[in-house]
């Protein structure tokens, strides 16, 4: 960056900022709401608000069917292929 280009783009640098801070704090809250062992504490959860009285049926099975999908998603960080991916690629 030239030391003009620099200069014009000053007043941008505390909104290019927010957005880094914004990206890696959506980043980190997918990777915690996809961690195995949070989904299962939120099963846990899930199971004794049903025992108490808490929830509904209908509720627990919809809750139940969205944490167990999570569970069977596997992690990945965004813009990486998994070796099965690319090794599918290459023999198709």
């Amino acid at each position: 960056m030239g030391l003009v280009s620099g200069l014009l783009l000053l007043p941008l640098a505390p909104v290019r900022g927010t957005a880094w801070i914004a990206d890696h704090l959506l980043q980190e809250a997918r990777r915690q709401a996809h961690d195995p062992r949070a989904v299962q504490a939120r099963l846990a959860a899930l199971n004794r608000a049903l025992d108490e009285g808490a929830i509904d049926e209908a509720a627990f099975e919809r809750e139940e069917e969205h944490l167990l999908t999570l569970l069977e998603r596997p992690t990945r960080s965004p813009g990486r292929t998994t070796t099965t991916k690319r090794a599918r690629r290459r023999h198709v």
